[in-house]
């Protein structure tokens, strides 16, 4: 397999953000998005996926939380997807169960080239940390968006909000390293021949 890396370029007027993605990496991040809870969570991601990521943002934070987090999470998703290329040897499908203390979460994914996300942590709090709690959703159904996924991540459990958003982003990296793992096989593992 070819190197399996993506870089993204997105300047709005409300963000400007550069991201690269590395699958086959050893979980380095590099996470500046300006909002201190994010770069906690896409580090957790990153590290558990076992891919490097660079990611940094200057976005509108004086506005609110919203620009930032969703045009992060979209830039991430295309840098992701554009790594992956045309998947050609991949195992395409890929699950995760993550505990954090108390919290339990699935994520289940496949490669699809079909973007559709799934998402229900039931968090309650308004915000965790600097981030609005309404946003952690989105971010994920956002990635999910850019990267062209199927998506489901649940909380099965959990009392702290703090717990359930991070044991989420834990899961989705564990089925993401499962997903992009090669199969041993050197096709694209779909009965179309095209993901």
């Amino acid at each position: 397999m070819s190197e399996r890396t993506g870089t993204v370029a997105r300047k709005t007027r409300e963000t400007d953000i550069t991201v690269t993605v590395n699958l086959d990496g050893s979980g380095r991040a590099e996470i500046a998005t300006g909002l201190r809870f994010l770069d906690h969570l896409f580090d957790a991601l990153t590290r558990h996926s076992r891919m490097d990521v660079t990611l940094s943002c200057s976005g509108d934070l004086d506005i609110d939380d919203h620009h930032t987090a969703e045009d992060c999470a979209l830039a991430f998703g295309e840098a992701f997807d554009q790594a992956l290329g045309d998947k050609r040897g991949i195992r395409r499908f890929g699950e995760g169960h993550a505990p954090l203390d108390e919290a339990l979460a699935r994520a289940v994914i496949d490669l699809s080239g079909r973007p559709f996300a799934y998402v229900d942590l039931g968090l309650r709090r308004e915000k965790v940390g600097d981030i609005a709690t309404e946003m952690i959703g989105h971010v994920l159904q956002s990635f999910a968006m850019g990267a062209k996924m199927t998506l489901h991540v649940e909380l099965i459990r959990g009392q702290n909000d703090h717990h359930r958003a991070e044991a989420a982003f834990k899961a989705l990296a564990l089925a993401l390293r499962m997903a992009i793992a090669h199969s041993g096989h050197d096709e694209v593992p779909s009965t179309k021949g095209v993901l």
